[in-house]
């Protein structure tokens, strides 16, 4: 039932289905999948996030490709133009994420596991958010996804920042769905939200926290003042999937309760 070749353009539908147990029905993903590692071992790398190899795509005879946002749109093009078919999703919050498993669930024929695994994630979604109302203080968090230009975070780490204990310096930004909308062209925006911690997570490389405590005029800002700048793995928290509520979640927790007791 539902399609039988599926080509994975993004992480997300490739963590998705493996944890439904669908993982046969997966023919190529992304070169930057990382999760789960049996998924980078055993399949073929047809994609990255804003280019593909579409004869390679094509060779593989997908009755199905799937990926994310407006920033696939080209090779969804393609794709279509070649005669598959293709799903774009374009969600960008928690539940937006739960809503995800489900429709993809329902789509390889198996939604009552979909539901059961949304629902299991809900679950955790909850204990994290009683336990965050136990603190005794919430800090300021400014998250960062680039550095140059700086962006700060989407709606959905926004919101698991509020749901880990934390209350997200530029919430009127996270909001915002696309990158070029979340760019911040005075540092001074930042500076003056007084974040206590900040948190980076520069898509395919490493977080610098001491370039950051570099940046002029930052060195009062509490965050630097006070050490607490931390990274968190970009495919932990930047894929909108089950591992940004599982084990992103889990370091945004970590951070952000740590200060809490500190």
């Amino acid at each position: 039932m539902g399609p039988r070749r599926i080509v994975c353009l993004t992480e997300e539908p490739t963590e998705t289905l493996y944890l439904l147990g669908e993982q046969d029905r997966i023919v190529g993903i992304s070169g930057f999948t990382v999760r789960p590692t049996e998924a980078r071992r055993d399949k073929p790398k047809v994609s990255a996030f804003t280019s593909a190899k579409v004869d390679k795509i094509l060779a593989l005879k997908p009755d199905l490709a799937i990926g994310f946002s407006d920033i696939q749109a080209d090779i969804a093009q393609a794709l279509i133009k070649a005669g598959v078919e293709v799903w774009i999703s374009n969600h960008r919050s928690v539940e937006g994420i739960l809503e995800y498993i489900r429709r993809l669930g329902a789509m390889v024929g198996v939604a009552d596991k979909a539901d059961k695994l949304a629902a299991t994630l809900e679950r955790g979604l909850d204990e994290t958010r009683e336990a965050s109302a136990l603190l005794l203080r919430r800090p300021r968090v400014y998250f960062e996804e680039w550095d140059e230009p700086m962006i700060s975070g989407i709606r959905w780490v926004s919101e698991l920042v509020g749901i880990a204990g934390g209350d997200d310096v530029l919430p009127g930004r996270a909001v915002q769905s696309l990158a070029r909308d979340r760019i911040i062209a005075d540092a001074q925006e930042v500076i003056d939200t007084a974040p206590d911690i900040i948190i980076g997570s520069w898509c395919g490389k490493r977080f610098r926290p001491e370039q950051v405590a570099a940046r002029p005029g930052w060195e009062n800002v509490p965050a630097v003042r006070d050490g607490q700048l931390y990274e968190v793995k970009s495919p932990l928290i930047l894929q909108p999937g089950p591992a940004a509520l599982t084990d992103g979640l889990a370091e945004l927790r970590r951070i952000i309760h740590g200060w809490a007791v500190r």
